[in-house]
């Protein structure tokens, strides 16, 4: 498969790494210094586009690439007003869609076990539950999206939770999430439901970029040739 890599840091150095050692060409490369080639012309025989850049600048890159007619995996978080429409346009187009907060196989298996654990806190009110995620100091929106979806996931079971908020401020009806940006720091996730007589927590911590990286490559090969939107669980768990 020929893979298009939009955005070539670290996280795109690493899926370039992966998706070779799993037997696919690299067919482009978009970093800054190069974003004005990112037009039909460039991504001609490309298969698949994957996509890691930053809030600012996902949509474009998204819709650059659907309009030139090339399937997009998108895993930059933060201009989620936007997601639905490069979904409606992939349709449009008759091509393949994803984009998730988190590619990462483990956090993914970590989403699953929020809601089971959220599903049975419900009932007992006598814990308070708050969300801490840490990243490194380069990754721009805050919340996390990976933290974004575990918020999401908790509201949906214990209702009384009416939305989240980047603090700490002691409110029944809101879910506080704390963001830290740390040096080296791919990624710690907690979850954590204190009482007064005991805490529950669930942590996940990605060790590398690696997981998040396959997981990304994954996801190409799952809608190579594909049309719609899909999601992480369609490609982990289907």
């Amino acid at each position: 498969m020929n893979i298009a890599l939009i955005g070539y840091g670290k996280m795109g150095r690493t899926i370039e790494e992966i998706a070779i050692k799993r037997g696919h060409h690299i067919s482009f490369r978009i970093s800054t210094a190069n974003r004005h080639e990112l037009d039909a012309p460039h991504l001609i025989g490309t298969d698949v586009a994957i996509e890691f850049t930053s809030p600012e600048s996902a949509k474009d890159n998204v819709f650059d690439c659907l309009n030139a007619g090339v399937s997009v995996v998108c895993g930059t978080t933060g201009w989620n007003d936007d997601v639905k429409h490069a979904g409606t346009l992939a349709k449009e187009k008759g091509l393949a869609f994803i984009q998730a907060s988190n590619f990462s196989v483990g956090v993914n298996i970590f989403f699953e076990i929020n809601k089971q654990l959220a599903a049975i806190m419900k009932s007992h009110s006598e814990y308070n539950v708050s969300i801490e995620e840490t990243h490194h100091i380069h990754k721009k929106d805050a919340p996390s999206g990976t933290a974004i979806t575990l918020a999401e996931q908790i509201m949906k079971q214990i209702t009384t939770k009416k939305a989240w908020s980047l603090n700490f401020e002691h409110n029944a009806d809101i879910l506080p999430v704390m963001a830290h940006r740390v040096d080296n720091v791919p990624g710690t996730h907690n979850v954590k439901y204190a009482s007064e007589i005991d805490d529950i927590e669930i942590i996940h911590t990605a060790h590398s970029r690696e997981g998040f990286a396959l997981g990304a490559v994954l996801a190409a090969e799952y809608i190579a040739g594909k049309q719609g939107v899909f999601s992480i669980r369609d490609v982990l768990f289907s």
